[in-house]
């Protein structure tokens, strides 16, 4: 097997055992949000003034799903929507203080995931682990020259 080959069979094997072990933490800690809804608050979270259209491009999501996901999420009182006053044509969303404490328990759960994984990233050196940064820039750059 080529090393590019091992590269990817090992990237598939990481992102296979992640979402073996951390989805079933995720499920029970955010009971009765799907993952794409998930997804949806942390992005309006960091990103102010956050669109359907944002949204889509970001979450790599039709339009359609979003619209889908924005009804869900304000029908739980998770988020809001409001217009700017330069911008009526346009809804933006933010978070609820419900949908802050969702995402608050959403972050914690990343920052034990991470605290978790120090084990691995510690026995690396900055050089190893920029050099694999690098590696991971690229062949996403590549990958968003494909979607666009």
């Amino acid at each position: 097997m080529e090393r590019s080959e091992q590269i990817m069979s090992g990237i598939t094997d990481l992102n296979n055992k992640l979402l073996l072990l951390r989805k079933p933490i995720m499920e029970k800690a955010m009971t009765g949000f799907s993952l794409s809804e998930i997804a949806y608050m942390e992005y309006i979270a960091l990103h102010p003034d956050a669109n359907v259209t944002r949204l889509a491009a970001a979450l790599y999501m039709t339009r359609g799903a979003i619209s889908k996901i924005t009804k869900k999420l304000e029908k739980k009182g998770m988020i809001t929507s409001y217009q700017k006053p330069d911008n009526k044509k346009e809804p933006f969303f933010s978070l609820t203080a419900e949908g802050q404490k969702v995402d608050g328990i959403h972050r914690q759960l990343h920052q034990d995931f991470l605290a978790a994984d120090q084990k691995v990233f510690s026995a690396f050196s900055d050089s190893e682990l920029t050099t694999v940064l690098r590696f991971v820039d690229a062949y996403n750059q590549l990958l968003n020259q494909e979607l666009n």
